[in-house]
């Protein structure tokens, strides 16, 4: 061995795969939220504003998790959201 460190293929192949599962993933989350937003519809739907301050409050835990976990990525979010 000469004492260099060989080149590490997997590295790029492993941000590949990050960047291609981050923008699908970010994308169907974003068509989601966006569904959501559709619920606004009074014509069509009934709601009151504890519910919606709920879906906004959950929304946001949500994302918060998202952020906690790339500052540490062990983190497990919990549970599922309901009304």
């Amino acid at each position: 061995m000469d004492g260099t460190t060989p080149a590490r293929p997997a590295e790029s192949e492993k941000r590949a795969k990050f960047r291609e599962l981050a923008e699908a993933r970010t994308n169907k989350a974003i068509e989601a939220v966006s569904r959501i937003g559709n619920l606004s519809n009074r014509q069509i739907y009934e709601y009151d504003e504890a519910e919606v301050k709920k879906i906004i409050k959950a929304l946001r835990e949500a994302v918060s998790a998202v952020e906690s976990k790339f500052d540490s990525p062990r983190g497990r979010p919990s549970g599922g959201f309901r009304l």
